[in-house]
């Protein structure tokens, strides 16, 4: 009796320091907020009115509406959401359908308005007919480029299987994906449907655009249900499991589509800009690439084997190197310019852009200026040289071509040495190109191949078997390479020391799970940034990575369809996906001297479980939680003194 008097009396005296609303002496309000009522009411039928509002027990606040609240079917003239007081409304500006289950999915959008405490994911429906759909479908949609989820986009369905009804109808029931890439569907009647991904920019829930990305599938699916249990936790507090439950719950199915976006090649072709950042070349840039370059007839000059032209390997950016001086110190060339474009209706069409100019950046009499100044402080150098008796130049130094050399001293068996000119040579003499081997200390020619790299006349390779431990010496003689304004280039000599093998790790695949016989695999060796550094490509079923530095790393593999060694996108016209790609599914440690062999079934996990977390850049939306700041209060208050004592309130 004594106890339950002691327990009493402390009870009251925590009540009263609540009751008193000092600041830190009572309650926090913890609690999220709840639904009160609706108007209509939530799943109602037969509703004709498009105004709704939601009551709640207290202010509230809704969040980001404009992305996070999702109103099914999607509204082409956008609805008025908005919170006021202790009530969300809704005011619809679309014509209702017949027959036609609605929901307004709130995500976790809504919170108390005072103390933020989210209410948690929250959906309210209601028909025009007799019935309410409740069917649900879920699943992922993630990026074909790279696996990585995509959050934002709209998921929707469609009853019509036609192809074209992505491009000419609304679709019907929408989502939008969390941070995850997951996404849910509700409201769904009973059918048979296909479902896309869309990441519109016009606003009307339809692909019309081909720079929207897209996902599509001919997979159709009936949506059901079945009873099932989950666990749920149950928190002591926030280190400590109280209970696991096993609760009752309908299982939506499917809940594992997964749909993997692209975005079209921009075929359509126009002009974007012309410039002249340089004074001896001018530039031209194009949406896409086309086999017939420009014609170019100069209004204030002879066009005529001006130019040295430099294409990119798409054709799309084109630099025109002036051949000669004199225009090169023109500050202004003008031209009309003839190139094919796209007109609208989907058409490579002949177009003349007529007096277009191309203004040098520097004018020549600030470039010659600069000049004069350069001379003027060499000029001084030696005369303070001179005076000081000592060693000076009387004739100014005679500007040399300078290439890019792209040569490491210490440098890996399998890698090329590049040569970046700035210029456009007019002579290469590959004769004066030499690679020497030490070999017992002695030094012997060794054979290389000097070569124009594909698709770019001012890169050049050199092939040679290098030999893992041998140290090389790679010289080039003075005046072998000359460029279009003939300047020359002076001697040049580097040491190379290729590594050991025991510097490196080796590591196979062995691959499964497609048809490895008939497909062209791309197996990419990935660093922590989702970079490829090494590829290889599979044969008889083996991926296998040489000379690999030791390091942790990640793994991609591509079927590479058409086989042109490079991944490709999808084309929804067309009716081809995006060339399949696959993660494995965790990091591998490469070490020294270390043969590394791994089995690797490309689809032994779904395609949203494969990207290992720690190189996925889009991270999970993190959950709102409730603060639970009462069980800190309670302490403050006594009431964990009394649990010390075996004391239970």
């Amino acid at each position: 009796m004594k106890k339950l008097v002691y327990i009493f009396c402390i009870a009251c005296v925590i009540i009263s320091c609540a009751r008193m609303g000092s600041p830190d002496g009572g309650w926090y309000d913890d609690d999220p907020p709840q639904v009160l009522g609706a108007s209509p009411v939530d799943q109602a039928t037969n509703v004709k009115q498009k105004k709704v509002t939601i009551y709640f027990n207290e202010y509230i606040k809704l969040e980001d509406a404009t992305n996070k609240v999702i109103v099914s079917p999607p509204q082409l003239e956008m609805p008025e959401i908005k919170a006021a007081g202790k009530k969300i409304v809704v005011e619809l500006k679309d014509t209702l359908k017949e027959n036609t289950t609605y929901t307004v999915d709130f995500s976790d959008a809504i919170s108390d308005n005072n103390e933020g405490n989210p209410m948690g994911n929250y959906t309210y429906s209601f028909s025009t007919g007799e019935q309410i759909d409740t069917f649900e479908v879920s699943g992922y949609v993630l990026d074909a480029s790279n696996l990585e989820p995509i959050k934002g986009i709209l998921v929707g369905l469609y009853d019509d299987l036609a192809d074209s009804a992505f491009k000419t109808k609304p679709l019907m029931r929408v989502s939008r994906t969390d941070g995850s890439g997951h996404f849910v569907v509700k409201g769904v009647a009973p059918g048979t449907y296909r479902v896309y991904a869309l990441k519109e920019n016009d606003g009307d829930f339809r692909f019309t655009q081909r720079s929207e990305m897209i996902a599509f599938s001919h997979e159709t699916f009936e949506p059901s249900s079945k009873p099932d249990t989950r666990t749920d936790t149950v928190w002591r507090d926030s280190l400590h499991i109280d209970a696991l439950l096993q609760v009752p719950y309908t299982h939506f199915l499917p809940d594992d589509i997964t749909l993997l976006a692209f975005t079209h090649l921009q075929t359509d072709r126009s002009l974007l800009k012309t410039e002249r950042l340089e004074p001896n070349k001018f530039s031209m840039y194009f949406t896409y690439g086309d086999s017939l370059l420009p014609e170019i007839k100069g209004l204030n000059f002879n066009a005529d084997s001006a130019f040295v032209i430099e294409a990119n390997e798409q054709r799309d950016t084109i630099h025109y190197w002036l051949r000669d001086t004199m225009l090169v110190n023109m500050d202004t060339l003008m031209m009309d310019i003839s190139y094919r474009m796209t007109d609208t209706l989907g058409n490579l069409v002949l177009h003349t852009d007529s007096a277009l100019e191309a203004l040098a950046k520097v004018p020549y009499e600030k470039r010659m200026k600069e000049q004069a100044k350069e001379y003027e402080k060499w000029e001084k150098e030696q005369e303070k040289k001179k005076k000081r008796e000592e060693k000076y130049d009387s004739i100014y130094p005679v500007k040399f071509l300078e290439p890019k050399y792209n040569i490491p001293s210490h440098m890996d068996p399998d890698k090329k040495v590049i040569i970046e000119m700035p210029v456009p040579l007019t002579h290469c003499d590959t004769s004066a190109v030499h690679l020497y081997s030490q070999i017992d200390s002695l030094w012997y020619e060794a054979e290389c191949e000097f070569r124009p790299v594909e698709n770019n006349i001012r890169m050049y390779e050199i092939m040679a078997d290098w030999k893992p431990g041998l140290e090389y010496s790679f010289e080039i003689d003075s005046a072998a390479f000359v460029d279009i304004y003939g300047l020359v280039s002076k001697p040049f000599k580097q040491g190379i020391k290729v590594k050991t093998l025991e510097e490196y790790s080796t590591l196979v695949f062995n691959i499964s799970g497609v048809d490895v016989a008939d497909s062209t695999i791309v197996v990419q060796m990935l660093n922590s940034s989702d970079a490829v550094v090494k590829e290889t490509r599979v044969k008889d079923g083996m991926a296998r990575l040489n000379y690999v530095i030791p390091g942790k790393y990640y793994f991609r593999a591509y079927i590479d369809v058409n086989g042109n060694g490079k991944w490709d996108t999808g084309d929804y016209d067309a009716d081809c996906q995006p060339e399949a790609v696959y993660y494995y599914p965790r990091e591998i440690e490469c070490k020294e001297k270390w043969d590394v062999k791994e089995s690797w079934n490309l689809t032994s996990k779904p395609r949203f479980q494969q990207k290992p977390q720690a190189i996925t850049k889009q991270k999970p939306d993190k959950a709102k939680q409730l603060k639970n700041r009462n069980v800190e209060r309670a302490k403050q208050l006594g009431i964990e003194y009394l649990k010390t004592k075996g004391i239970r309130l």
